[in-house]
């Protein structure tokens, strides 16, 4: 089977000055698909080249932040190249969605396999990859019985104990925007102050550095995306694992709403010189191939009903999801950085 010829760019924020001297509007080509990528993920490449081994479309890839991607799209303007638009988080989706970055495109396959409540209803973007946002806790200070919610974690029960990221990251907003969603704007006011009074350290690093804190005892619990645990739990470094022995997942509010889970996705790009091929690279990316590769290889959980999961991550066993419209989450953006900043969480 012939591998996959891709090109590869990476934008850094220093880059983004010479954006203004790019070429010309790519002619439509029957066998590629360019693709630009706030996903930075090893699995990603996997996934290129399997859709290019069974469709011969070639995948150009340039990589970049979410929003670099999108003032190069700005620049470019109705020249741009760019067929599908690919970013993680539903907040950073629905970003795009409200700076014209997608079409509505439709498809029976994606429509078929993809939760009404994980795409944007008009087909602007589908997602294909879910991460709960969940506690991890050290048991030698904290007990399962101990944990029920997200709403109890600003209880004083918990003050000085807990190491979260900061405000400026998506994954914390979604979250705040899901409690928006759930609880209303006061409520949500007086959960941020209660997770700032708690905070075990000022907040730093991403979930992995809130893990590493933790087996370090600077803190008595975290909250993370699953995967990332999942990925220390995988590794090859045996000291690590040795260190998380003590180290336990909680799936919040399982006897109410369910677990804040967020999505990885994508759609076809407005001005996409390939549409068909941009489709189609959609539609793969729910297949069941694909699917295993994203839980496999990245530790997420799969969108698609009865595709294989990752060991590590069926080991935790189900759990109930917030069935939240993830649209919600980008709706609610704003007021969740107005909340966060009105409860000075740095």
């Amino acid at each position: 089977m012939s591998r996959v010829t891709r090109r590869s760019v990476l934008l850094s924020a220093a880059g983004l000055a010479g954006l203004s001297a790019l070429p010309l509007r790519r002619a439509s080509a029957a066998g590629e698909v360019n693709v630009y990528s706030a996903r930075h993920y090893p699995a990603d490449e996997q996934l290129f080249a399997l859709f290019t081994e069974e469709t011969g479309i070639t995948v150009n890839q340039i990589k970049g932040t979410g929003a670099e991607l999108m003032e190069r799209l700005k620049l470019e303007g109705a020249q741009s190249p760019c067929d599908v638009f690919v970013t993680v988080d539903a907040g950073n989706l629905w970003r795009a969605q409200e700076e014209g970055v997608y079409q509505p495109v439709s498809s029976a396959e994606l429509e078929q396999h993809i939760p009404a409540n994980l795409r944007e209803p008009s087909g602007l973007w589908f997602s294909f990859a879910k991460r709960a946002r969940v506690i991890v806790y050290d048991t030698t200070k904290v007990k399962a019985e101990e944990l029920s919610t997200y709403e109890d974690l600003a209880s004083e029960e918990w003050k000085g104990r807990i190491l979260i990221r900061s405000s400026g990251n998506i994954y914390n907003q979604s979250l705040v925007a899901s409690m928006i969603h759930n609880n209303g704007v006061e409520e949500t006011q007086k959960w941020c102050d209660g997770i700032v009074a708690n905070m075990a350290r000022p907040p730093k690093g991403g979930d992995t550095d809130q893990i590493n804190a933790l087996i370090a005892g600077e803190g008595d619990l975290a909250v993370s995306n699953t995967y990332y645990f999942a990925r220390m739990l995988s590794g090859d470094d045996d000291a690590l694992k040795e260190k998380l022995k003590n180290v336990k997942i909680f799936f919040p509010n399982q006897s109410g709403r369910g677990t804040h889970v967020n999505v990885s996705g994508a759609g076809v790009a407005a001005n996409a010189p390939n549409k068909e091929n941009a489709i189609r690279f959609l539609e793969f990316m729910i297949s069941p191939e694909a699917q295993a590769i994203f839980a496999g290889a990245n530790f997420e959980y799969p969108v698609r009903d009865g595709a294989e999961q990752a060991q590590v991550i069926a080991s935790w066993g189900g759990f109930k999801e917030d069935p939240i419209d993830v649209v919600e989450l980008g709706r609610n953006n704003a007021e969740a950085v107005k909340i966060m900043d009105r409860a000075s969480w740095a």
